[in-house]
Order: structure tokens, then sequence, then C-alpha cells
């Protein structure tokens, strides 16, 4: 019997997603980033701090997909910038993250950050026309690896 997949749909995230979106970002970063931050803790209680602030900002869209098991993704992203986006590792190469970034494009998100050590994720923003600026900072969370700035036409 062929399973018939539908596309999964976003919805707006509410101040309760606060705690689910930490979740699935150390999820993510757990798997997707292990090489950048090895065996230091997650510092899920910043992180978490973050979402609340995130969460309340007027200025920030935050879209999300639900799972029976929590969050699958999430897209942040402001009129200029594209902020924060994941995708749980089990749905990884689905296209999902696409979508996210896609939503905030169309919002007029030109602009984001990304760590130099990311190469999945700038892999996928130069695939969507998105490329490096020459910009760079100090990433906030140890061991302080290097942020990207890529700007989308």
């Amino acid at each position: 019997m062929a399973s018939t997949m539908t596309k999964p749909e976003w919805r707006r995230a509410t101040p309760d997603d606060a705690g689910p979106l930490a979740d699935l970002e150390r999820d993510a970063n757990l798997v997707g980033l292990a090489h950048v931050f090895g065996e230091l803790p997650f510092p899920y209680d910043a992180v978490l701090t973050r979402w609340v602030l995130v969460l309340a900002d007027p200025e920030v869209t935050v879209d999300v997909i639900d799972a029976d098991n929590g969050l699958v993704a999430y897209a942040a992203y402001d009129p200029e910038s594209l902020r924060h986006v994941a995708v749980h590792p089990d749905r990884w190469g689905r296209g999902i993250a696409r979508d996210g970034v896609q939503r905030a494009a169309a919002a007029g998100a030109n602009r984001l950050w990304v760590l130099h050590e990311n190469h999945r994720a700038r892999e996928l923003y130069e695939r969507l026309g998105w490329a490096p600026t020459g910009v760079t900072q100090e990433c906030p969370w140890a061991p302080h690896p290097t942020e990207l700035e890529y700007g989308r036409g």
C-alpha cells in the first residue's frame, strides 16, 4: 500500500512554545553542530530565555510545525532578517528548512547570520540564492565560533 505524504502545516508560535522551541533547538544543534560545540553542555536556560524574548517581540514572527512528540521545525524572522531556522534531525532532507527560509524571504528578510562551520545550512542558503556579504562576528555561545552574514539579492 502506497503512503501519501502531506505537506506539513506551519502555524504561528505562542508564548507556550518557548520550551518546545528550546527543545527543538537543542535536538537539532546536538546533531548538526556537534563538530562545532563538541562536548560543551547545551546552554538550555539561556536559549529558553532568548525564545521567551523572541516570542514577546512584536517585530518577530515565529512559525512552527507540530508533531505528536513536540515541534518539528521553526522559522523566526523579522521584516529584515531570518533570525532562526531549524528542523528536527529526524525530518532533515524533506524540504522543511527550505520552506522556512522561503517564508522569511517572502516576508522581506534579506539577511541572516550562520556559523562558518554550519556547512549544511550554508549549502541550503546558497542554493536558495543567499550569499556571504564578507561581514563576520563572533558567536555569543562558547567556544565563540565565527558567524558569517549572508544576504539575499
